[in-house]
């Protein structure tokens, strides 16, 4: 179980960036989760000639080690592509602190893992700054207390208790599902049941 996500924090300020921006379109052939992270920002990570581009936060130390993305408004917006939130989860990345986030992405974030922390613009603003230390300073999410702490700051973030559940487990639907194994086994035994009653009589 995890109850604590720490890491060095990127500042990443745009705003809406959508699903194409985190995963383009070019790396979805792949019918794996496989090999993802390459593609993860790729057009942002990187030139046309495949060379780093130095402007990219995530390419200049200390956020080449980056954990955490604190971020722009709407970031995630968008297709549904859930490519984005498993190449982003492969690259590294735990977590995102924003405003707000996209649904669909916010939904597929939840069932891999990807913990999204909603802080108010303010807070965001003052994380931005604090992740902006070259030092490489960590900011700490406690996924128990809703809380996060980055040196002096400490804020309490916005989560659903569901969403959190699943992230403290380590858990997503299906697995869930899985909990419930021997009652839906019963309920389909006892519909198959009341289905050959029905065509006898």
């Amino acid at each position: 179980m995890t109850k604590t996500i720490k890491g060095i924090a990127a500042p990443l300020p745009l705003a809406n960036v959508d699903t194409d921006v985190i995963m383009p379109k070019r790396f979805l052939i792949t019918i794996t989760r496989e090999g993802l992270a390459d593609g993860t920002f790729a057009d942002l990570r990187f030139d046309n000639a495949g060379q780093q581009r130095p402007e990219f936060i995530l390419n200049n130390a200390p956020w080449t080690q980056a954990t955490i993305l604190v971020v722009g408004d709407n970031f995630g917006c968008g297709s549904s592509r859930e490519h984005a939130v498993w190449g982003m989860r492969q690259l590294g990345i735990r977590a995102c602190i924003g405003t707000g986030f996209a649904g669909i992405f916010y939904d597929n974030a939840r069932k891999n893992g990807l913990a999204l922390p909603v802080v108010s613009p303010e807070t965001r603003d003052a994380l931005l700054q604090f992740a902006g230390n070259t030092s490489g300073a960590e900011i700490s999410i406690d996924l128990d207390s809703r809380t996060i702490t980055a040196g002096e700051i400490s804020v309490p973030f916005e989560m659903g208790d569901a969403t959190r559940t699943s992230l403290i487990r380590g858990r997503d639907d299906t697995l869930d599902s899985l909990e419930h194994a021997g009652a839906i086994r019963d309920f389909e035994a006892g519909l198959e049941h009341r289905m050959r009653v029905s065509v006898i009589k």
